[in-house]
Order: C-alpha cells, then structure tokens, then sequence
C-alpha cells in the first residue's frame, strides 16, 4: 500500500557509507543495530548472543573490546557472526587497530579521545588498509572537559562541536567513511542535537537515546525521541538502548520502523485493548500469537480484534483478521474479506498456519518475480 500525502516522510540526504555488506545512509533502508552484554572473550556466549539477534533482524551489532584478550577474541567471533561487527573502542588507540586487523567492519570512536594526530592516522591507516568504516560516538555523560567549561553544561551546542571537531580530525587524516551519533539519556537533548548536527554534515546519522531504561519505559522513552527525529527524516541507522536482551531491542527496532512506515519486516499485529464485548481472551492470544510468529520475517498484516464493533473495519485493511463473535465462534477474513468461521480452541493454531501459509505464498511469489526479471 503506498503511502499517503500526509503520511509521507521524505529523507534526509546523506552520503552514503558501507559498514561491511550493510549500506548506510543515501537511500539504503534504515539499519537496525544492537550491542552485544555478554564478555568478549566468551567467544561462544557472545556467538550464541549474535545469533539470536541475526535471528531476530539485527542488520549490524556492536561488540566491546575494552582489553587485548578482547580484540583477540574479536577474530573468531567476526568469522561466525553473519551480520557486520562494529567493534567498541574508547581511549586506547590500540585497541582500533587490533580490532580493524580482526575484522571489524566499523570501529566506534572518538579521534579527539584516543590521543595524538599521529595516533589518529594511525587509526585511519588501518580502517583504510582493513576497509573499515568508522562511527563517532558523542555522548552527553561524556563530553570533553573544555565543551563542559564552555557551555557550563551538556547541551546541543556542546554536542555538536563535539562531533565537528571529531569529524575535523578524520577529514584532516582523509578519511570520510563515518557516521556520526550524538546521543544523550535525556531525549529533548538528544533530539536538539540531532536536529542541529543534520543541518550542518552529510554523513549518515546514527541514532539513538543513550541509557534509554528497562524495556518498557525505555521503549517508550526511545520511541518518542527517535521516533520523531525519524518522522522528520533524520536518521540512517539506529539503535534502541535498553535494560533488555539485545534481541529485545532489535525487536523493538522494527517496531518503530514499522509503524512509520520505514521498514516492514515480519507480522504487523493490529490488535484491541479488550474490554468486556470481546469474544476472547485478546490479550493472552496476541501474547501467544506474537511469541509464535517470531519466526516469520516476511512483511505482512494480522488484526486481532475481540468484538465486531472496529473488527470488521480493521480486517478489511489486514492480509489476514480475526474477529470475536458469540458462542466461542469467530470470524476470519483473508486479504478483507470473510472467509470462514473458527472455534474457539482451535484459533491460535488455526491463525499461525494461516500466517505461515501467506507468508510462504508472498516469498514464492517474490521469487517468480524476481526470477522472470532476471530473465
């Protein structure tokens, strides 16, 4: 379905930049990122970790290397991982370049941190020998000595000279394959700063509300910061800081592009609040039908509704519908239209089979798409 005037978002244009196979910036989707909690030097939690993630979306995931035994680790876990790794670097220049010659498709730091020019093209000679990218990493809880004296505080100002004087550093060592973030734990100061940074530089954005919190407020704390930066079209690349599993925030990840229509990836679930006219328990059902449609990763829509007051009108805008009705007996709709009536007890299997069905026929028509253009 194509979007309409009113909800169209037009993008900001940037330059775009490679962190492996992952285009960033132009007019590449918005990537998903998370940041792996698990020691590095547990090569195989962090792998096992990497992979639920891959399972769940993640475009890009970053792995701290705070130590040599780290970086060291860095090379094997590169190896499995099937998504870039973007290696996590503050203050020891070494570590950048342990990590660029591991594998690492992105090195996050800070030049202005890591010492002297002549370390900074150190930095760069190896991201330029290794085909690495690099992300700035400005943060409002650590902003240098001389922006806090300036400024008296963290503000917008202060975080965007941050990022121009890290940004000044690489383009005098010509290099020009980063992004930049300039994030903050208070969202009004994150979203300022973005804004004023997206005036002045080119480069991709990447965004994100630093220390966000648990899953639950630092979703919704995340989605009204990022969210909006998005709605205005700024941002190429994003990672939704949680207290929760990274997977979690990958998940959560989609979800916001989802519902601003900037990228659709697995079963987009409309569903009611319930109240006492639904015809079933909705919210133990899209609890369960959520949990059981993780495993689809195919774009498509899903209404749960528990009674025929909205049902009817929500099915009609979904690939497929559920609506409640009277004596355990409920309504199915496929591509909007009614279709055939389920019992009860049989719903939730009846709708996964649906759903994986639909899915199965989306991907085989896709792939005669894709092979008659190839012909």
């Amino acid at each position: 379905m194509s979007l309409r005037p009113w909800r169209d978002i037009t993008r900001r244009q940037s330059r775009q930049i490679m962190v492996g196979n992952v285009p960033v910036g132009g007019d590449a989707p918005i990537s998903v990122q998370t940041m792996t909690n698990t020691l590095t030097t547990d090569i195989k939690g962090t792998i096992d970790q990497i992979r639920r993630c891959e399972e769940a979306g993640v475009d890009i995931i970053r792995v701290s290397c705070p130590d040599e035994e780290s970086t060291a680790a860095l090379k094997q876990i590169v190896r499995a991982a099937k998504v870039p790794i973007v290696a996590d670097i503050h203050f020891h220049y070494k570590r950048a370049l342990e990590a660029a010659d591991a594998g690492a498709a992105c090195l996050r730091i800070n030049p202005g941190n890591i010492g002297s020019s002549a370390r900074v093209q150190e930095v760069v000679n190896a991201a330029k020998a290794n085909g690495c990218a690099i992300r700035i990493g400005v943060n409002g809880g650590s902003l240098e000595k001389d922006l806090l004296e300036k400024y008296g505080e963290p503000c917008p100002e202060a975080l965007v000279e941050s990022a121009l004087d890290h940004i000044k550093l690489l383009q005098d060592a010509d290099f020009h394959e980063y992004k930049v973030a300039v994030k903050a734990s208070d969202l009004f100061l994150a979203v300022a700063a973005y804004q004023q940074l997206a005036e002045v530089v080119d480069c991709p954005l990447h965004l994100g509300i630093t220390e966000a919190g648990g899953l639950i407020g630092g979703t919704v704390k995340s989605a009204i910061g990022m969210g909006s930066l998005l709605w205005f079209g700024i941002g190429d690349t994003i990672r939704v800081s949680l207290s929760a599993e990274p997977e979690e925030e990958v998940r959560v990840g989609y979800e916001m592009l989802k519902a601003l229509g900037l990228r659709t990836r697995g079963v987009r679930v409309v569903s009611c609040p319930s109240c006492a006219r639904q015809g079933f328990d909705v919210i133990r059902t899209v609890e369960k039908l959520e949990e059981r449609l993780k495993h689809i990763s195919t774009p498509l829509s899903l209404s749960v509704l528990g009674c025929v007051v909205n049902g009817p009108g929500e099915a009609r805008e979904t690939d497929i519908g559920v609506t409640g009705g009277g004596n355990g007996k409920h309504m199915i709709y496929l591509s909007g239209i009614t279709d055939h009536v389920i019992q009860n007890e049989d719903m939730v299997d009846h709708v996964v089979k649906l759903v994986e069905a639909k899915a199965a026929e989306i991907e085989a028509h896709k792939a005669s798409a894709e092979l008659q253009a190839a012909e």
